[in-house]
């Protein structure tokens, strides 16, 4: 806990995250328990880790920039693309609910899956699928927040963005800069976004067509 305080302290508010509902989440979310047994010791570093599979948990201060952007209330409906390890999908349902959490790769859902369960998600909210086609059957979302990087905005999940919602996603080819967008869609269905800070992140993977 005091290693999480820590993180906290000095890696997120100390950058300028204040949302208090988003700094308390991250300070009740093991974030050990959701990193590789061999890399447990840099759990609370200031940077991402490997969790196999060229699949990475966020540096804390993204995770913590990503869900302050999205601006989560309790109760809202919320998509997230990429389950990876859990931390996010965790870190989100400290907020709200009402989480719902995508995975391609299913050695990572399959150990993502049991983690989320046992701090409270339903089984039912975790899936394994192509992200990029979001979840349509739940749709619409209050929120959808993207842990990969597609080189373009899906479509689908524009489509099933709630008017008045808000994407949070990284957008931009693997070998070049991409950029933390914030996607709103207006009560008319009218689309504006911006753009946060440049990012690295693992590209969005999909299923190959049959």
């Amino acid at each position: 806990m005091a290693e999480r305080q820590h993180m906290v302290e000095s890696q997120i508010r100390a950058r300028g995250v204040t949302n208090a509902a988003v700094l308390d989440a991250l300070r009740k979310v093991p974030r050990h328990d959701f990193v590789p047994a061999a890399l447990q010791h840099q759990a609370y570093g200031d940077h991402p880790l490997p969790i196999g599979h060229d699949q990475t948990i966020s540096q804390p201060y993204i995770v913590a920039l990503m869900t302050e952007l999205l601006r989560v209330k309790p109760g809202d409906k919320v998509l997230e693309i990429g389950t990876g390890s859990g931390y996010q999908a965790a870190v989100l349902a400290q907020i709200t609910s009402n989480v719902f959490t995508i995975e391609i790769v299913r050695p990572l859902y399959e150990e993502a899956k049991p983690r989320l369960v046992k701090l409270g998600l339903p089984a039912s909210h975790i899936r394994q699928g192509d992200g990029y086609q979001g979840w349509p059957e739940e749709a619409p979302y209050d929120a959808i927040i993207v842990t990969a990087a597609p080189d373009h905005l899906p479509q689908p999940l524009v489509d099933q963005l709630k008017p008045g919602g808000r994407m949070v996603i990284p957008v931009g080819p693997v070998s070049e800069t991409q950029y933390l967008k914030v996607v709103e869609k207006d009560k008319s269905g009218r689309l504006t976004s911006r753009e946060v800070i440049p990012v690295r992140f693992v590209p969005l993977t999909r299923e190959k067509a049959k």
